[in-house]
């Protein structure tokens, strides 16, 4: 028996680093089909509900392995020696609460399953829409958190494109669905049930096609749209038209090492960079080729900084702004002519935790542990208004909160700009944000466009392909085009109430349909009713 639990621990945490494998930037869903199917699996091993500890926290370790790239943390005030420990303790608080919750998500299962009978469909939909309902709502947390929604991409848009329907929680649900199915023909074949299991194989390849299909289709009818025009850029990674009526915007990617980021000769050289690319919007205008927008990253104008010259086009930049005794984390916008102050701006709303934010910072022994000096959170909603349109504005990992940017495309954002700086982490952060821009991209059906610091500096267009990206780490200016949209998904329209009817279809479905109370008290089902009704009629 021991043994047996030792096994069974092994195998959940092996398929948890297989699911962490799974998600972007791999994003390969037929190596996390069946690491969900052992998730599946695990209300009836030895370890119950249990064993959710160890897929969370390995699936949450190896996705989020970047954190450890925080350190060290000194140039954001932490003393040397106890930067690697912190980072190591963030990195496993977040497992913890992988493990937590996973294991919470198991418990749910098993009770509804005690209510509804063991391995039925009734309770497998209702658990998949609740992990995908709080998918969203872990979203628009103080943590970054990339999870089962964004799963298929970048590989699987046509699964992914279920999203313009129900969002990323969808995608979540039918990953776990799908997962679950593959559950099922897995336990046939075990118990060499050949004939059933070949059956039941069979089943599930069609749903897979099927729910394949439906997303191409999705696909083809936002890209066959009239506003769905393809997008250029000196750095594009395939020969695509320019659009037709779009927007030429004017991309700075500085590649300024985070650590680097406040030395004087770091901010005088972004300046310099910043006066060359206002000289080609200039230069641009003079050539009847205007610039519609120039755009710089998260944090790239300091406190109170103004621009090199007066603004030839309108200037989107990252930077920050003081308002009373607070510094804000903004996009700031300057309107043609501005130099000195900016003539609008949206702030950031989710901040860093430990880099922009400290819990209870003046009782700390260092209070000053942002490099910046404290950020302060700004209002919650994303839309920036323009004279040029409304846009939807994600500041850094705002981009995994779908929730704000539907709203703001709801309220009339007709294109996404993501400002970012993703230095000190790795490529496999950036490979993340980019799943997650093309994830926001097909549940708004806008296009979305990326200003980062060393990366990913790109454009994606409404059906969420890549249609420019720029060599991450190195510093490029360069013009992005994109494709204003007015048209409205269903995601925009209704945002999580599909996947909210899915939970409550489910929860209907096995309450009225597998269980009934009798008065008095003893269980019985509907199936046993009816059965027992015919043997009735037969004995007559």
């Amino acid at each position: 028996m021991g043994a047996d639990r030792c096994r069974w621990w092994i195998g959940a945490a092996v398929a948890g680093a297989g699911a962490g494998l799974a998600l972007p930037p791999w994003g390969a869903p037929w190596l996390l089909w069946p690491a969900l199917a052992l998730l599946w699996a695990l209300p009836r091993s030895p370890l119950g509900w249990r064993g959710g500890w160890a897929w969370g926290a390995a699936a949450v370790l190896v996705s989020h392995r970047w954190l450890l790239w925080l350190h060290p943390l000194d140039w954001v005030g932490v003393p040397v020696p106890l930067s690697l420990p912190l980072s190591l303790l963030l990195w496993g608080l977040c497992g913890l609460a992988g493990a937590l919750l996973v294991a919470l998500w198991l418990a749910v299962l098993m009770r509804l399953e005690g209510w509804w009978g063991a391995g039925g469909l009734a309770a497998a939909i209702t658990a998949a829409a609740l992990w995908g309902l709080a998918e969203v709502q872990l979203a628009r947390g103080p943590l970054f958190w990339i999870g089962l929604g964004a799963s298929a991409l970048p590989g699987d848009r046509a699964l992914a494109a279920w999203a313009s329907l129900g969002g990323a929680g969808l995608v979540a649900a039918l990953q776990l669905l799908i997962a679950w199915l593959l559950w099922r023909v897995l336990l046939l074949l075990v118990r060499r049930l050949w004939s059933e299991g070949i059956a039941a194989l069979l089943s599930w390849l069609l749903a897979v096609l099927l729910l394949h299909g439906v997303g191409a289709a999705l696909l083809r009818a936002s890209e066959q749209a009239p506003a769905a025009q393809a997008a250029n850029a000196t750095q594009s990674p395939s020969a695509l038209p320019a659009p037709a009526h779009g927007q030429r915007l004017l991309v700075v990617q500085p590649a300024i090492p985070t650590r680097q980021k406040f030395e004087a000769a770091q901010q005088q050289q972004l300046l310099q960079r910043l006066a060359a690319a206002q000289q080609l919007a200039v230069a641009a205008g003079a050539a009847w080729e205007p610039i519609d927008a120039l755009l710089l990253p998260e944090g790239a104008l300091p406190l109170d900084q103004p621009l090199p010259d007066p603004a030839p086009s309108e200037v989107l930049s990252g930077g920050f702004r003081r308002q009373d005794a607070e510094v804000r984390s903004s996009v700031l916008r300057f309107a043609p002519g501005d130099q000195a102050r900016p003539s609008g701006w949206i702030d950031k709303a989710r901040v860093v935790p430990l880099g922009e934010w400290v819990p209870l910072a003046h009782l700390w022994r260092w209070s000053g542990l942002s490099a910046v000096g404290g950020i302060t959170p700004g209002a919650p909603s994303r839309l920036l208004e323009r004279p040029g349109g409304a846009i939807g504005v994600a500041i850094c990992y705002e981009i995994a909160d779908g929730v704000g940017q539907r709203a703001a495309v709801a309220a009339g954002a007709q294109w996404l700009l993501a400002s970012a700086n993703l230095d000190p982490y790795p490529a496999q952060l950036q490979g993340q944000f980019q799943a997650l821009a093309q994830l926001r991209a097909l549940e708004t059906g806008r296009w979305l466009v990326s200003a980062a610091n060393t990366g990913p500096s790109l454009v994606v267009d409404s059906s969420g392909r890549l249609r420019a990206a720029l060599p991450p780490g190195r510093p490029v200016t360069t013009v992005l085009g994109l494709e204003p949209r007015d048209a409205m998904t269903p995601y925009d329209r209704f945002g999580e109430l599909p996947l909210l009817g899915l939970a409550l279809a489910g929860g209907a479905w096995g309450t009225l349909g597998y269980r009934v109370v009798p008065s008095n008290g003893s269980r019985s089902t509907w199936a046993s009713k009816a059965s027992a009704r015919r043997s009735s009629s037969a004995s007559r």
